[in-house]
């Protein structure tokens, strides 16, 4: 149970390569194998030094499975380590069309719940999974392949915003189920 997660990334944490494309299955078995080790029923009789680092490990490795395990947090995480904000308040502007873009999904989503039209629904969020995954695509090839990190930064932006727009998506989906 010797595991320095104070001065380690969430990639290192979990033995991964520090790329946006990574195994989603060989983060899920280390996440499980370290859950299993910082088990509190492991430590019954430990100290409470011991109980506080096994505790610490299991919020930490759970904090870094949520964070590697969404794309959008994965990109945003990554250019934190190279010390780039993905959102910030100084650091807002959006291309335009990819704003105007948001707006009509907005606008979509808004009126598809009036209407309780779960067809509409289904098809924007059809619609952002495809986005998603070329934006995906590009933000391996710009971060990755190309460490061209001002691009990788423009598309981890749009990643974020689509999220958010998708989680309210499945939210309506769930409501009018």
């Amino acid at each position: 149970m010797n595991r320095h997660h104070v001065r380690q990334n969430y990639f290192e944490f979990f033995g991964l390569a520090v790329n946006f494309d990574i195994s989603l299955n060989a983060l899920a078995t280390s996440y499980r194998k370290i859950q299993a080790e910082a088990h509190p029923d492991k430590f019954v009789t430990a100290s409470t030094s011991e109980k506080m680092q096994s505790m610490q490990t299991a919020t930490f490795a759970n904090d870094a499975y949520q964070t590697l395990k969404q794309p959008a947090l994965r990109a945003a995480y990554l250019l934190s380590l190279q010390g780039i904000t993905a959102i910030s308040e100084t650091n807002t502007a959006m291309p335009t069309d990819f704003l105007m873009q948001q707006m009509e999904w907005r606008e979509l989503l808004e009126d598809a719940i009036q209407a309780s039209n779960v067809q509409a629904i289904e098809s924007l969020a059809r619609e952002l999974k495809t986005q998603e995954n070329d934006l995906q695509t590009e933000f391996k090839t710009h971060f990755d392949e190309k460490k061209d990190f001002k691009s990788a930064t423009d598309i981890a932006r749009k990643l974020i915003f689509i999220d958010k727009v998708s989680a309210d998506t499945k939210q309506a989906l769930a409501l009018l189920d």
